[in-house]
Parts: structure tokens; C-alpha cells; sequence
């Protein structure tokens, strides 16, 4: 080891004998640097968990997809709401319009039409109210899920339709729990369907956006839900039943590149608009989303890391107070040191060793709690929590920083005391 290395290392033990004169002080002075790393890391954490979630929520919507929704008019709303009973109300997507939307726009890949509708679905004694779903085979392309037993829609199911279904695990456990499931018959609406395949739902809500899926799917070709159930279908409300004709509930649109997936969605919005007299639909963009929730992820980082971060500045002149405390009770040891030839730089760094250890130690500390508090979190409460090495890393840089910068004042202060005036000090 150089000189310079012996030095420090000597530095280092002065520093840490100084305060293990006064452990309870040390320990005091440190807690606030504990709950200040450990604060930051824990925030860091269960923010980045809650948008990470949200995030492959989102990815899960596939990020060159476009989804087309069709939504009542306000108007058409209003006015079945005013009468006892309604005539047909027409809106939302229609086949035509699926139609060019696979052959009219240049970027895009393929198309999946989706039909939906709520049926009872039975088998045996079990009963369960299903959303049917009527789709192509692409829909399970564009619409990546897992697949748990069996398969899939085939193509042929559109040439030569069959009634063929693929139910959701859900939904699958609660018709199948005494049955085998590939092969099962079951009626649904009154209509003989055989399961061909289970498949995984995500179900719920991606920041704004709902999932295509649900937990109690059935997906059937598309073919065999117009022919079995038609487009008209009945709703009722406040004691009024109305008729609606909605041919395509939503179409779910992949398009060739990622670039591509903002202008195409504007150009899917005029050619829409030409042909809808009304606002009758609605186009999301997972890929908008996601950059928005991207964005809000980071904000809240931010935000989180900034007021966790007060707790830091609060330990950080904690330091400060206890440093300049410990220089007045040790003036006459600094005049000694002075006195047998101690340079001021000498002094410094005695002082700045004791403030860097008191605000690194509170930092591992802090680490320690920061880890721990997101796991207790995720057992009690079930929320993603993650820890990544930027909420590790970060919080200790910031509280050595600290120990360097709060510290400094008062080694400096200590530097500059008058050896004989120190002396005389008692």
C-alpha cells in the first residue's frame, strides 16, 4: 500500500474510533439517513412496479395495433332514454367497413372482425352467463394469448364454418369441473357448440383502454355468430327494451411497422368519418398509450424520488447540526493536532471521513429497510413491486453525496480554528 493509501486508511480508523466514541449519538444522527434511503428506495420501487404493470398492460394490446370500437351516439343515447320503448337504433362498425379497412390502406397487415354478445352457455347442470365472442382465426394473432389445452380457431372455420369454440381458463373451470375439456359439447343460446381449445385471458383495463378480451369469453368463428345470432339484439333499460343493430361490436387492425401506426390510424379516422354520418366509433392506439403511460411513469418517478428525497435533505443537515455540535466539544483536540503539526487539509479530512461513514452506513442500512419494505407491500397487499439498480445505486450515491456536502462546513469550519485560541478552549 502507497503512503497516500496509509494515510487514508488512517483516516478512516480515526474517523471511525471518533464515533464509536459516542454509538448512540452516531446511531441517532444515521436514522435519518436510513429512512431517508430507505424511503426512496421503497417509493422507486413500488412506483416502477405499478408502471411497469401498467406498461405491459398496455403491450399486451400490441403496440401495431389499432382497435376500432363501435359506441352509440350521445344523441341515440339520449333519445332511447326519453321513450318507453324504442325502434331499432343503428350504429357502430359494419362489415363494409372492415372490408376496406383490409384492402384500402396501404400499411396495413391484417384485420380481425370481432363480434360480441352475452349468452347463457350449459353443460350438464352448469350454467354460466358467457361473452360470445365472433372472430376470425386472426383474431389469436393479433391478439397474442396463451394457449392452455387444445387449439385455436382454424382458417377452415370460415370456409366450411363449424360450430367450434375456445373458451377462456375461466370459464372453462367453471362449465368443465367435472368434465374433460377438448371435445365437451356445450349449448350456448340454445345453439350446440364443441370446445376445441382453452385459452389464457388478461381480461381487465389497460390505462384507458379496455382489454379485448374478458375472463368469460367464448370465441366462435365469426360466420356461426351471424348465423346463429344475427346483428339485432335487444337491450333493456329502466323498464324499456330497444332495439339494436350493430354489426361489428370493435376490428382490431395490425399494421406493418411501428412508424406506420399513428398516420394510419389518422387515415383509418377520415375514411370512417366519410362513411359514418354520426361518431358512432371510436379508434385507440395502444402505441399512443403506451408513450403516454411512459411518460406518466416517469413523472411519478420523479415526483416519488423527489419527496422521498426530502427525507435525505432532513438526515443530510442532521449530520450537518451533530458535525458542528462535535467540532465545539472537540476544539481543544483540533488545537492539539494543530499544534504537533496537523495541516488544515489534515482536519478536513478527519471530519469529512466521519460525516462520508455516518451518511454511507445510514445508506446501506437504509438499502437494507428499502428492500425489505416492497416485499412486505407485495405479500400483504399483492402489488408488483420491483427493485431495480437505479433505485439501489441512486439513493447510497445521493446519501455519500450528502455525507460530502453537509459535511464539508463543518470540516472546514474545524480547519479554521486558532490553534492557540484552541488551547485555551476548555
Amino acid at each position: 500500500m502507497t503512503w497516500h493509501g496509509v494515510k487514508i486508511a488512517r483516516n478512516i480508523r480515526s474517523g471511525l474510533e471518533n464515533l464509536l466514541l459516542h454509538k448512540l449519538r452516531s446511531f441517532l444522527t444515521m436514522l435519518g439517513v436510513v429512512f431517508g434511503v430507505g424511503s426512496v428506495v421503497a417509493m422507486l420501487s413500488v412506483g416502477e412496479g405499478a408502471g411497469r404493470e401498467a406498461l405491459e398492460q398496455i403491450r399486451k394490446l400490441g403496440s401495431n395495433n389499432i382497435i376500432l370500437s363501435s359506441i352509440k351516439p350521445v344523441e341515440d343515447q339520449a333519445a332511447s332514454m326519453s321513450r318507453a320503448s324504442a325502434g331499432m337504433s343503428m350504429y357502430g362498425l359494419t362489415y363494409e367497413d372492415h372490408l376496406r379497412l383490409a384492402e384500402s390502406l396501404e400499411h396495413v397487415e391484417r384485420t380481425a372482425p370481432v363480434k360480441l354478445l352475452r349468452q347463457d352457455a350449459r353443460l350438464g347442470e352448469q350454467t354460466l352467463e358467457v361473452r360470445v365472442v365472433g372472430t376470425t382465426p386472426d383474431w389469436f394473432e393479433l391478439v397474442s394469448r396463451e394457449v392452455l389445452a387444445g387449439r385455436v380457431l382454424l382458417p377452415i372455420s370460415q370456409a366450411t364454418p363449424a360450430p367450434a369454440a375456445v373458451l377462456t381458463e375461466y370459464g372453462a373451470r367453471r362449465l368443465l369441473a367435472t368434465k374433460h375439456s377438448i371435445g365437451e359439447w356445450i349449448r350456448i343460446g340454445g345453439n350446440c357448440f364443441q370446445i376445441v381449445g382453452i385459452v389464457r385471458s388478461e381480461g381487465g383495463k389497460a390505462g384507458d383502454l379496455q382489454m379485448p378480451d374478458d375472463q368469460v369469453d367464448a370465441y366462435v368463428p365469426i360466420a356461426i355468430a351471424r348465423q346463429y345470432f344475427g346483428d339485432v339484439s335487444t337491450r333493456s333499460a329502466s323498464g324499456s327494451r330497444a332495439l339494436e343493430r350493430v354489426e361489428l361490436h370493435q376490428a382490431i387492425v395490425q399494421i406493418d411497422r411501428l412508424e406506420n401506426v399513428e398516420a394510419t390510424a389518422r387515415a383509418i379516422e377520415r375514411m370512417l368519418s366519410q362513411f359514418h354520418k354520426k361518431k358512432d366509433y371510436s379508434v385507440s392506439v395502444p402505441l399512443a398509450l403506451l408513450r403516454q403511460a411512459e411518460d406518466s411513469k416517469r413523472r411519478s418517478s420523479i415526483v416519488l424520488g423527489s419527496i422521498a428525497g426530502i427525507s435525505l435533505l432532513v438526515g443530510g443537515i442532521g449530520i450537518m447540526n451533530i458535525m458542528l455540535a462535535s467540532v465545539t466539544e472537540r476544539t481543544r483536540e483540533i488545537g492539539i493536532r494543530r499544534a504537533i503539526g496537523a495541516k488544515r487539509r489534515q482536519i478536513i479530512y478527519q471530519f469529512l471521513v466521519e460525516t462520508v461513514v455516518l451518511s454511507t452506513t445510514g445508506g446501506l442500512i437504509g438499502l437494507g429497510m428499502g428492500a425489505l419494505i416492497p416485499r412486505l407491500i407485495t405479500h400483504f397487499s399483492g402489488m408488483t413491486t420491483i427493485l431495480t439498480w437505479k433505485g439501489i445505486f441512486l439513493p447510497l450515491l445521493i446519501s455519500m453525496s450528502i455525507g460530502i456536502l453537509f459535511g464539508l462546513y463543518p470540516a472546514i469550519h474545524a480547519a479554521q480554528v486558532d490553534p492557540i485560541i484552541a488551547l485555551r478552549h476548555e
